[in-house]
């Protein structure tokens, strides 16, 4: 009777820790919502990215091991707004895991939640690598961000109701400090407010928005296309007429077209990181926009 009370104890223990331990399993899309879900869930989720900060999220395979970890995920989070077209309907099909397909609470578009940016007004492929429901690339304004952590809280509590009080204490903590971080990022962007910079792709456009700057013109002649070089010489007479900050590219980018115009035209290139993991620099959300920041505040004006 005694290894039988002792046998059962053992096993409610092991079911309470086991319980104690249990986590949300997030599959996100790209290495920004990952650190967010982690910000957020704390001990509580295991998050996997299907992409790195040096691959572009438009572009990679439905790979085996990514519908296996699809198939295992409770929640998944992606930037949505045609970013991930090319392979994510592929991994929702095969994965077959009905609690992260779209409708499901389990099933997370950041760009549902927050304003875009660039909405098309007519639909042509010969206008380049366009989204019909807008500029996908919101987390480089950090106020949605902002709003993308309340959602995350609100998803993760619904799955796991048991640990509502600790996922909205991670919010509320992440919120403070958050809020303390971008007060510091504005003032120091003040300086950038009204000034002009010539990007590589349209990926930037959510950051000079927040900035209070402009574009001047972009690298790509159309989204997604390689710039030529009639279309290079043209930056550079636009050059030779109005001033630009800087010329933004990622750490991903193509260097040359950037450079070349750089040694034409005197602008300096400035390299940025475009999600978190790019640079040594830029290893969690705070960090990225710090980086961001203290390059461009950097340059001289």
């Amino acid at each position: 009777m005694y290894r039988t009370h002792l046998f059962l104890l053992f096993a409610v223990l092991l079911i309470s820790s086991s319980n104690a331990s249990a986590a949300i399993a997030v599959f996100t899309c790209e290495p920004e919502w990952k650190a967010l879900a982690e910000e957020i869930g704390g001990d509580k989720v295991t998050a996997f990215t299907a992409t790195t900060a040096k691959q572009d999220p438009h572009h990679i395979q439905a790979r085996p091991s990514l519908i296996a970890k699809l198939r295992r995920a409770d929640l998944l989070i992606c930037s949505g707004a045609g970013l991930e077209e090319g392979w994510l309907p592929l991994l929702l099909r095969r994965a077959r895991n009905p609690n992260v397909q779209s409708g499901q609470p389990g099933h997370l578009m950041a760009a549902e939640h927050v304003p875009l940016l660039e909405i098309p007004t007519r639909l042509d492929r010969s206008e380049g690598d366009i989204h019909s429901q807008g500029n996908p690339h919101i987390h480089l304004d950090p106020r949605n961000l902002q709003r993308l952590a309340e959602v995350t809280a609100e998803r993760m509590a619904h799955l796991d109701p048991g640990n509502t009080v600790h996922y909205q204490a991670r919010l509320r903590d992440f919120e403070r400090r958050w809020n303390n971080a971008l007060t510091g990022w504005e003032h120091d962007s003040e300086v950038l407010h009204g000034r002009s910079a010539i990007v590589h792709h349209m990926e930037w456009i959510y950051l000079l928005d927040w900035l209070g700057m402009e574009r001047l013109a972009a690298l790509e002649p159309k989204p997604g296309l390689p710039p030529s070089a009639r279309h290079l010489k043209r930056l550079k007479t636009l050059l030779e007429k109005q001033s630009a900050l800087a010329i933004i590219r990622s750490t991903r980018a193509d260097q040359r077209p950037s450079d070349w115009l750089a040694a034409q035209s005197g602008a300096p290139v400035v390299v940025l990181p475009y999600t978190v993991g790019a640079t040594e620099e830029s290893g969690d959300l705070f960090r990225l926009f710090e980086e961001i920041i203290k390059q461009l505040a950097a340059q001289p004006r």
